[in-house]
């Protein structure tokens, strides 16, 4: 029996018996206005993000000249063909030198400017870090007001993995001066494009 099992073990031997359901998560009114949309890129610009509305010709109008000038683009989406597999990678660290990942948000939240993600839309969970440069799909219908509402969204129950992203990677201990892409992400690059039917359906 490994460690992780033995643990395990020992809690469920000693679990007190009877049901312990998880709190109530109230709905609080929302600190946003009627237009999610535009809530949400308020305060996403706030976090150091934009939003990037999609060409009529070119739906990556608005990042093209980033994509053309990344050596390596990992795409999680079928809106673009990148030239790493993120299905063929193995290891975190096969994902270290790119420059930026393509990835659509099962959601974002108007009140925070943030997007989720689970293991379904990264396909390899680094890469929301170790990419230079993020490039978000996100379909202006599934905006929600905020993080209450969020969190009565079923991919938390059913996801092995989910993580909120608001805005690019930022610190500001050193010296009190902001840095975005200290940690993570240098950017954060939000394309308001809705899902087509097929992968609504």
């Amino acid at each position: 029996m490994s460690a992780r099992d033995a643990i395990l073990d020992g809690i469920r031997r000693n679990r007190p018996p009877g049901d312990f359901p998880l709190p109530e998560v109230p709905l609080f009114t929302p600190l946003v206005g009627d237009d999610l949309v535009a809530e949400f890129g308020e305060r996403l610009k706030r976090m150091g993000g934009r939003v990037a509305e999609p060409g009529a010709g070119d739906v990556f109008a608005g990042v093209r000249e980033r994509l053309d000038a990344a050596k390596v683009v990992a795409s999680a989406v079928p809106e673009l063909t990148g030239n790493r597999d993120l299905r063929g990678v193995r290891a975190p660290q096969e994902v270290e030198d790119v420059d930026v990942a393509v990835v659509r948000a099962v959601f974002g939240i108007a009140e925070t400017g943030s997007v989720l993600f689970t293991q379904d839309q990264l396909i390899v969970n680094a890469v929301g870090y170790l990419a230079q440069h993020l490039v978000v799909l996100l379909d202006p219908a599934d905006i929600v007001p905020n993080v209450q509402a969020a969190y009565r969204r079923p991919e938390f129950g059913r996801s092995a993995y989910a993580v909120l992203h608001t805005g690019p990677s930022a610190t500001a201990d050193i010296e009190g001066v902001l840095i975005h892409g200290a940690q993570g992400v240098r950017s954060l690059t939000v394309l308001l494009l809705p899902r087509d039917a097929a992968e609504r359906g």
